[in-house]
């Protein structure tokens, strides 16, 4: 799909993938890609998220482990997927 068709979602999602294969071979590479969109994310939050911002980032948290399936529609919701019946 052409990036100007895709969701900020999927453009982040497709960057992940890129970065991946820059890794090649080496160990956990999707753990590794991951990892340092964490710490960039976090430090957008920090940045741009105001005195509270540690909240945002512990209530994704907290949706991610405690609702997986809230989360899941969450993130299909970003990616202007339908959610399935």
């Amino acid at each position: 799909m052409p990036q100007q068709d895709q969701t900020p979602m999927e453009q982040i999602e497709s960057l992940c993938e890129e970065l991946v294969t820059h890794y090649g071979g080496g160990e956990d590479p999707e753990l590794r890609v991951a990892a340092k969109m964490l710490m960039v994310a976090i430090d957008r939050f920090r940045r741009y998220g105001g005195y509270e911002w540690s909240s945002l980032v512990r209530e994704y948290t907290s949706i991610a482990v405690n609702d997986p399936e809230k989360f899941e529609l969450i993130l299909r919701a970003n990616r202007n997927e339908k959610p399935e019946i």
